[in-house]
């Protein structure tokens, strides 16, 4: 036990290089004390050297240290390209590669696009305080081959920064710093010439700077904090350190530091997984003694964590001041915190996501539309930042175009301060059908170096198809119609979607996206036409326009349109609706009206006037006598009067017969049967004379035999001759066949 407590005395020397936990020591007791509850408690003190990283002064993983098993070491992280492996070790959220020199051929070029100029010093602002420039003759030891870095969080929520780098050479001594810095742009490179950094300082950027000599290890480590923002200044922490391997080293140290050179650690030439060079051995594998610096930084253990480091630059320098000379330099992307926004298009329920082939406008042609964003920070936990969405389009369904600048704002920023965290758009209102593309603007906050981030992908773009409406017609007439009369039509317009808004904010390709004045009723025209042949699309002529239009508003029923056509056939009517894009297609036309003539109710017949014959016939019973005198050489004399009379069957009480209506011999026409009498005057002055009736006004047309009676009369005027008379011995029979209806065709 006296053994250990003079053990423990000599270790108590190491507290001094702990930091700003440096402390005076009050006794001897008190140091026994500190340093008895050091070794008892190591496990609860782990900080740098003592955690899974095995900062011994090599590359290669040796599988523990005096503190822990399971340990990592640099070839943990990069493969034999640089290239840094997937998935990283447990607990380390970023690393980072980058080789900074060139070869000719399998030769080492002494060529370096990336060194500082004249003037270039860490205490001056980057932008306008750092110059790089090409050097084709650095220095060996200030030359740098290949720089890492890595970060780490520990399952107690440590962070910790661990960092290296590989130099051509390791004559005389060597001051190396290592920058790890928020603003993931700061970078320069120039094959010719002097150019300036691009990028800034941001508030808390971290200096670490640690010198070391061949065979001596690392002497010392500082770490040196940015304040004041861009244009700010260089100030010292207080955190310092010593080589990690110092067997006066205690565990729970901040910082420290250690070569391949060092006395107590690794001393010696070191093999590397992936290419490095070095003045002695050239391009290969081999580091040699003190060509290799590693390091590490408990973050939160020396109160400078909260910060996000994602870009981290290796240098060479004169000495471990502020001020130093720089020589080379190696930038790499550390990507310690990093942001992920990931945007989904929804609907109006927020959740609701938009089907691959499109979603119809509604037919108010208005639509309700959101967007989802999910927010990824790594590599810090508390932070301040919004994101804002912004809303692109119309655009045509087969663009390609997304919405990576522009668009229309839509809501407010929202407030982000966790992760992860999943927020909603507020609502935005289209009108007009397209394609849409949303974007997630994450601000990031650069305060703490979160880098922003944003989502304007393919997948964050959206399709609203227009409209197909229907449109069913039915001619007006029914058919048949009549030649010469004419033919009508309507139709009847489902399914139209209301025109876009109008008025609405910049960003909008037409001002459709949150318009302040509605679209009105779905506009065009709807095109009637008649076909005489559907077969060869010949058009109807005759008496109208053909075809023909009509204004459109909307869903209702239009017409009816007429026409008159010139000749007798089957015709047949087709409506079309011409649609009032980008909202309404044209009309759905069906197969049946597409090939014409196959729909019934559009067809309509044009009918020749049909007629029906029936025959009455009907005859005027006509008689005729000739008066002769007896005498020869006599002349009837001149005054002679003939009465013809025809007589018929009558009806009544007590029908009679014509013989018996003409033995009567009524002489009141139209009674007693008498149907017709003509009288004949001055007839005579001849030997023999005819006379003969002229009947026009008196038909006879029953359908079934009749005998008509003539009864003549002949009075001669004188006493010289005999009067004669016919005394209803003439009669006719009359038998009617008539045509029934309708008769034939003719001709």
């Amino acid at each position: 036990m006296r053994s250990l407590f003079r053990w423990l005395r000599v270790q108590s020397s190491a507290l001094r290089h702990r930091g700003r936990r440096r402390r005076r020591l009050v006794g001897a007791g008190t140091a026994v004390a500190a340093a008895a509850f050091a070794v008892f408690m190591i496990t609860n003190a782990l900080a740098v050297h003592d955690e899974k990283f095995e900062l011994d002064g090599n590359i290669t993983t040796q599988g523990e240290t005096k503190f822990q098993k399971g340990t990592v070491d640099w070839e943990s992280f990069f493969d034999a390209s640089g290239k840094t492996v997937a998935p990283l070790p447990e607990g380390f959220t970023a690393a980072g590669f980058h080789r900074d020199f060139q070869t000719s051929g399998t030769k080492f070029s002494t060529a370096d696009p990336t060194t500082y100029t004249t003037g270039s010093k860490d205490t001056l602002p980057i932008s306008t305080g750092w110059e790089c420039g090409p050097a084709n003759n650095v220095l060996s030891k200030d030359d740098i081959m290949n720089a890492y870095a890595t970060s780490y969080t520990t399952p107690t929520g440590e962070k910790i920064l661990y960092f290296g780098l590989e130099r051509n050479a390791n004559n005389g001594d060597g001051n190396v710093g290592f920058w790890f810095l928020q603003d993931k742009n700061v970078e320069c490179s120039s094959p010719k010439g002097n150019l300036p950094f691009k990028g800034e300082h941001h508030e808390g950027d971290l200096l670490v700077v640690s010198a070391f000599t061949k065979g001596g290890g690392v002497s010392t480590i500082k770490v040196f904090k940015w304040v004041g923002g861009a244009t700010g200044e260089l100030v010292e922490t207080g955190v310092e350190g010593i080589d990690c391997t110092n067997k006066s080293l205690l565990g729970g140290d901040d910082t420290c530091a250690t070569t391949n050179g060092s006395p107590e650690g690794i001393n010696g030439a070191i093999t590397t997984p992936w290419l490095t060079a070095n003045k002695t051995d050239g391009v290969g594998h081999t580091l040699q003694s003190s060509e290799f610096f590693e390091g590490g930084l408990n973050l939160t253990k020396a109160k400078l964590a909260g910060k996000c480091f994602n870009t981290f630059i290796g240098d060479t320098r004169s000495s471990q001041s502020p001020t130093a000379t720089l020589f080379d330099f190696d930038r790499g992307e550390l990507g310690a915190c990093e942001s992920e926004t990931e945007t989904t298009p929804v609907q109006a329920d927020g959740t609701t996501t938009f089907p691959s082939e499109g979603l119809p406008i509604p037919a108010t042609g208005t639509l309700t539309v959101k967007d989802k964003a999910e927010v990824k920070v790594k590599g810090i936990s508390e932070f301040k930042a919004s994101v804002t969405f912004h809303l692109c389009g119309p655009f045509s369904a087969s663009s390609t175009t997304s919405c990576a600048t522009g668009g229309v704002p839509i809501g407010e920023a929202q407030s982000v301060t966790s992760t992860p965290t999943t927020l909603t758009s507020a609502a935005a209102t289209i009108t007009e059908a397209g394609r849409y593309c949303w974007r997630a603007d994450f601000s990031g906050d650069s305060s703490v170096g979160v880098p922003p981030s944003s989502d304007s992908r393919s997948t964050e773009c959206f399709l609203i198809k227009p409209l197909t409406p229907t449109l069913t017609t039915e001619a007006g007439r029914p058919s048949p119609v009549d030649f010469g009369n004419p033919v009508t039509d309507k139709a009847t317009l489902v399914g139209t979607a209301n025109e876009p808004g109008s008025g609405g904010p910049a960003g909008s390709i037409d001002g459709s996206i949150n318009p302040k004045t509605a679209g009105g009723a779905a506009q065009g025209k709807i095109t009637f036409t008649l076909y005489k042949d559907c077969a060869t699309k010949a058009l109807a002529t005759g008496t109208g326009t053909n075809p023909q239009t009509v204004d459109v508003s909307g869903d209702k029923t239009y017409g009816p349109v007429s026409f008159t056509p010139d000749a007798p056939g089957t015709y047949h009517w087709v409506a079309t609706y011409g649609g009032d894009l980008p909202n309404t297609t044209a009309s759905d036309t069906t197969a049946e009206d597409a090939t014409c003539g196959k729909d019934a109710k559009e067809d309509v017949e044009i009918r020749q006037i049909p007629t029906e014959m029936s025959t009455t016939q009907k005859a005027f019973p006509q008689d005729s006598t000739t008066i002769n005198s007896t005498v020869s050489g006599d002349s009837l004399p001149s005054g002679g009067t003939v009465i013809f009379s025809l007589y018929g069957p009558t009806g009544g009480a007590t029908p009679k017969t014509a013989l018996e209506n003409c033995k009567a011999h009524g002489e009141t026409l139209n009674s007693g049967g008498l149907l017709y009498t003509e009288t004949h005057n001055a007839v005579g002055g001849s030997h023999s004379v005819t006379v003969s009736t002229d009947n026009k006004t008196v038909p006879v047309n029953d359908t079934s035999p009749t005998t008509y009676f003539w009864r003549v009369t002949y009075a001669p005027g004188d006493t010289a001759h005999t009067g004669r008379q016919s005394d209803c011995v003439e009669n006719v029979q009359v038998t009617f066949t008539n045509d029934p209806v309708p008769g034939t065709l003719f001709p």
